[in-house]
């Protein structure tokens, strides 16, 4: 398991990597983030029983943030049984093959995902096939849909880390980076949608939309102003706080995961995907409403985006698994408020796309679960692409010297 040379003297090949760069991801979450500081430590992985997933679905506040959400959707649905008891009968009759498409164009965005976030990850000094990036992606998505705090992100670059020699904190960097290009895309896309929309009558728009507007405007403008103080005076505020050098060190090698990732050059590229895989949740959400065929809700394909967008940025909300219950009213809000649908046809779309987008990703996550040896530390072939004298040769070469 050497590290041999491919071309270039600093580029490093490696499979399953060696045992001392493994750790248990059944610790408490103190501990995980104590191992994304400290790669070197060597500790075993625990039994399968002992996976984090299987312990925070255990944990109080994992049940509390999945029961609470749904006992109130509960509640909404008995006190609105009069409409609401047409729902499952509105549902039934909606067009089987739409439904199929509405499904196959959304999970056609997980790989171009993948693909993406190997570009991003190829831009911090790693290079990742993207079969590899794409099912560790699927598997962060399973644990964003059941467990609260949007922990399936750093339980991605975990998985990252566990399976390959990389920077565990470079790998945040680029996750990060992604969460940047997708909020930023979801704000301007529902912007440009609303406007479409809404083109006829800007004048006359309902204070709810105004809002939404404000809410994008002012999502763009944090973004774009954090991140140049951060590329600006992170490294100096870090340096003049009394701060160990352990920290020190792990924001260096986040800050090189975020802006390493994106170069000017690649920029368009991941822009153009990005609106690519967004459109996928817009025609997701399009599709199911054709399926259902209510004829009060016609919003065509730039109202569906405005309304999936919405969907999707009310997800970032950390405090429910997935936006439980967050999603679901705000999107049946803007569907009766905005766009004049009924409470029944609003909440007989909101289910059958969330069936798509949050309970089909439970089951077939669960699955990819158990099968993925992603989960168990099975290892994976990850190139270093650093140029001598940066820390990626120095990851792939600390491993060869170990092996």
């Amino acid at each position: 398991m050497g590290g041999a040379d491919r071309g270039r003297p600093w580029e490093k090949s490696v499979t399953d990597q060696s045992e001392h760069h493994r750790h248990p991801i059944g610790d408490p979450l103190g501990q995980e983030a104590d191992a994304l500081i400290n790669p070197e430590a060597p500790v075993e992985v625990p039994p399968a029983d002992q996976m984090s997933l299987v312990r925070r679905l255990r944990q109080p506040r994992t049940i509390l943030s999945i029961a609470v959400p749904l006992a109130i959707i509960v509640i909404a649905v008995a006190l609105n049984w009069t409409q609401m008891r047409d729902v499952p009968g509105d549902i039934s009759r909606a067009n089987p093959w739409l439904i199929l498409l509405a499904f196959s164009i959304y999970y056609l965005g997980f790989p171009l995902r993948g693909w993406r976030w190997t570009k991003l990850l190829k831009g911090a000094g790693y290079k990742v096939k993207v079969k590899d990036g794409t099912e560790i992606l699927f598997l962060s998505w399973l644990v964003n849909c059941i467990v609260p705090a949007k922990l399936g992100d750093l339980y991605r670059a975990y998985l990252l880390k566990l399976n390959s020699p990389v920077s565990a904190t470079r790998t945040l960097g680029t996750v990060l980076m992604e969460r940047i290009l997708d909020l930023i895309a979801i704000a301007a896309l529902g912007i440009l949608a609303g406007y479409w929309r809404f083109r006829g009558s800007l004048n006359e728009l309902p204070t709810a939309v105004q809002a939404i507007f404000a809410v994008g405007v002012i999502v763009i403008i944090v973004l774009i102003v954090a991140l140049v103080v951060m590329r600006s005076f992170g490294r100096r505020v870090i340096a003049f706080l009394p701060l160990p050098h352990r920290v020190a060190d792990f924001y260096d090698k986040f800050e090189e995961g975020v802006f390493g990732s994106v170069g000017l050059k690649g920029l368009p590229l991941l822009g153009l995907m990005t609106v690519v895989i967004w459109m996928t949740e817009a025609l997701r959400l399009y599709f199911v409403m054709r399926a259902l065929g209510f004829a009060d809700v016609d919003l065509g394909l730039s109202g569906a985006m405005f309304v999936a967008l919405i969907g999707s940025l009310l997800t970032a909300v950390p405090f429910t698994p997935g936006g439980i219950g967050l999603v679901e009213g705000g999107m049946v809000g803007v569907l009766q408020g905005v766009f004049g649908a009924t409470q029944t046809h609003a909440a007989a779309i909101v289910l059958v796309d969330r069936a798509i987008s949050v309970f089909s990703i439970v089951v077939l996550g669960g699955i990819a679960y158990m099968l993925s040896s992603k989960p168990r530390g099975g290892g994976m072939e990850v190139e270093s692409l650093g140029p001598p004298g940066t820390a990626a040769p120095q990851v792939a070469d600390s491993v060869s010297a170990s092996a």
